[in-house]
């Protein structure tokens, strides 16, 4: 592998990224090995990250394999599926570059071979092409929303066609809140029985879905397995830029959604209803 990729690996074995499932200390990282079948790797004390790397560097091909299996294991992280999605996503980011992918079957970790491109078409960047609206009906939301959803997802893309890309923006943000709530709505048991549902500070109750914020609903939708992290991160990113519909929120952080804004935005609602839709058939 190239050194760099070893590098990010080495930094997801340490845990020392924001989004990283668990951070490990000078004793856990000497565990960490032995789990993997290299009880002879032992931390010296010398900086954590700095010194994984350079035993990944002295690892042969199988005992990186044993290394990138036991990240992704699911034993590695005594079932917990939060961080068995994180590992996951995490690995198999850094990983791409080399051509292949981690997947789970059952518990256990495979290799699938991938095909890598970061081919450019030049001559269609900076273009936005219309994109056909998700099945908001596939979700089985209360009568009428559904279609509202839709309409909205055409008004976008009218304003994305216009160089209106604020609007646009914004109308993205307030079709990803509605489509939130319209799945907690149809599924109040698994919403309100969430530990990271909000909370009333006076009554210690859950508040009503009516007065969740989108940040909250980002974030209950991923802790109930609704929302994969990937689209947990993107949603809040749009959420971000829809709260540009408060002009001094413009001024103070001096932002300007342009095409490839909307471009990214428009995927993060598709990706959102997919999972969604995905979550709900099989729950």
């Amino acid at each position: 592998m190239d050194d760099s990729t070893l590098d990010k690996i080495a930094e997801l074995i340490c845990g020392n990224g924001e989004n990283h499932p668990e951070y490990r200390s000078s004793s856990q990282l000497t565990s960490f090995f032995e789990r993997a079948g290299m009880p002879h790797i032992v931390h010296d004390g010398s900086t954590r990250q700095w010194w994984v790397l350079e035993k990944l560097k002295e690892c042969s091909r199988e005992q990186l394999a044993l290394v990138l299996k036991r990240i992704v294991s699911p034993r590695e992280y005594g079932g917990d599926r939060e961080k068995i999605k994180s590992a996951l996503s995490c690995v198999n980011e850094i990983v791409y570059v080399e051509g292949f992918k981690i997947t789970l079957d059952g518990m256990t970790p495979k290799f699938v071979k991938t095909n890598v491109d970061f081919s450019f078409d030049e001559e269609a960047q900076g273009e936005l092409t219309s994109l056909e609206a998700p099945d908001f009906l596939a979700l089985g939301l209360e009568p009428g929303i559904g279609e509202i959803l839709n309409n909205r997802w055409e008004e976008a893309q009218r304003c994305v066609d216009a160089g209106a890309h604020l609007s646009a923006i914004i109308i993205m943000g307030s079709l990803l809140e509605g489509l939130l709530l319209g799945v907690f709505q149809k599924n109040p048991a698994i919403a309100n029985k969430c530990p990271s549902a909000p909370k009333d500070n006076k009554s210690g109750k859950v508040k009503s879905f009516s007065n969740w914020k989108l940040a909250e609903m980002i974030d209950v939708a991923h802790h109930v397995n609704w929302l994969g992290i990937d689209v947990k991160k993107f949603s809040h990113a749009l959420r971000e830029f829809r709260n540009l519909i408060h002009p001094y929120e413009q001024m103070t952080t001096r932002s300007n959604p342009d095409e490839d804004t909307c471009n990214i935005s428009w995927l993060v609602v598709q990706a959102a209803v997919n999972d969604l839709a995905t979550a709900l058939k099989n729950g």
